[in-house]
């Protein structure tokens, strides 16, 4: 399987809603994860910071993902998808980014969002 595959395999889950299992399946133990409000390093914290996004969503809508690809000599994959979502309190949003992974047998090892993080 290639990171291509593994990538889509887990944004597949994520349209599915399993948000922690594909977490759980394709992290790293020492990922470093980046996004415009911070960095969170380490399996155990990213995945807490996982866990309080699932728990802050009261619906989930769907998720499109509009583009993927590879540059698999650099094992970076990068993704623009759009997620659907309803927060607890009443709050509907349309969330558009931008995810670039950088890939290590098999495993995400540093991903980076890109997003506009105003409002």
């Amino acid at each position: 399987m290639t990171n291509l595959e593994r990538a889509q395999d887990l944004y597949n889950q994520v349209g599915q809603g399993d948000i922690l299992g594909a977490f759980d399946q394709y992290y790293a133990d020492g990922v470093v994860m980046e996004e415009p409000r911070g960095v969170r390093k380490g399996k155990a914290e990213c995945r807490v910071y996982e866990e309080q996004f699932v728990s802050s969503v009261e619906a989930f809508h769907g998720m499109e993902l509009k583009s993927i690809a590879e540059d698999a000599a650099t094992e970076k994959v990068f993704i623009e998808v759009t997620m659907d979502v309803t927060f607890k309190g009443g709050d509907r949003v349309n969330m558009e980014q931008v995810a670039v992974q950088q890939w290590n047998n098999g495993q995400i090892v540093h991903e980076r969002f890109y997003y506009d993080n105003q409002g």
